[in-house]
């Protein structure tokens, strides 16, 4: 392990910091359940999501009779990359700030997005209404090549939070910050890892998890059209308030490492060429 690799440094710092907490018992009493909670909640969701996709969505929660399942269903799948977008928005950090009455709320924006956002995938997976339709289904050695596909994009998704930083996409920065009683500090701009590769790791290897599940079904399919969409999308918005962020570091960036699709050792060697 590098520990001067700033991805790990940063824990390591962050986690000094923590120990012991300086004095304060309503604070750390207030950091303290915003982790329980946030932790809990992000280990929910993704949980549900893993469950839920692996069995093409065939089983959940849900009793909405059809067919206004249907609709239903769309709402699940438009509420998270809506609030997810809006929350990531200068009036939605803000909001997020004053989510939490009283001097706290700006330490802790990570801690309650991330607490939203696992509570909206929970929501969508746990609550889910299903067609009862099943199109296909992997069976023999299929299901277990599938079944490493999809641990894989899972495993890509792990990998790529890490490079990102994994205080912040975990939630951690927020209520850690504020048991250190310090400012929260991001991370840099992401080039590290599979940011090497491609700009937008986190979303392809999301839309990953979509397309290599063992079981097809029409809930399935939608759920992958719709959230592949928004993969493809988003992230526009996010290399929006990084030009803004970063300026040229990120124009440089933005030319030699392409968006979604990696480029072949030629192409890369022509880019460097030029």
């Amino acid at each position: 392990m590098n520990l001067t690799d700033p991805r790990i440094s940063r824990l390591i710092t962050l986690i000094r910091a923590c120990l012991p907490p300086p004095p304060g018992a309503r604070r750390i009493a207030l950091a303290l359940t915003f982790g329980v909670a946030c932790h809990a909640m992000f280990a929910a969701g993704v949980l549900a999501m893993i469950i839920a996709m692996y069995f093409g969505l065939s089983a959940s929660f849900g009793t909405v009779p059809w067919p206004w399942a249907a609709f239903a269903n769309a709402a699940l799948i438009i509420q998270f990359p809506l609030a997810h977008s809006v929350l990531l928005t200068g009036p939605g950090a803000r909001f997020l700030a004053r989510a939490m009455p009283g001097p706290n709320g700006k330490t802790l924006v990570t801690t309650t997005y991330a607490i939203i956002a696992s509570a909206q995938l929970l929501a969508l997976f746990a609550l889910w209404t299903p067609s009862g339709i099943i199109w296909w289904q992997a069976e023999g050695a299929a299901l277990w090549i599938i079944t490493a596909l999809y641990s894989t994009a899972w495993l890509l998704l792990l990998k790529a939070s890490f490079d990102a930083g994994t205080e912040v996409q975990s939630g951690a920065l927020g209520w850690m910050s504020l048991l250190a009683r310090i400012r929260p500090v991001f991370p840099d701009m992401p080039t590290l890892g599979l940011f090497r590769i491609i700009r937008q790791p986190i979303y392809v290897a999301f839309a990953l998890t979509l397309w290599t599940v063992p079981i097809w079904t029409p809930d399935q399919l939608v759920l992958a059209i719709s959230f592949t969409a928004y993969c493809l999308l988003a992230p526009q918005l996010k290399e929006r308030r990084f030009a803004a962020r970063y300026g040229d570091r990120f124009d440089r960036y933005k030319n030699t490492v392409p968006y979604v699709l990696p480029r072949s050792t030629r192409a890369k060697d022509n880019s460097r060429a030029q």
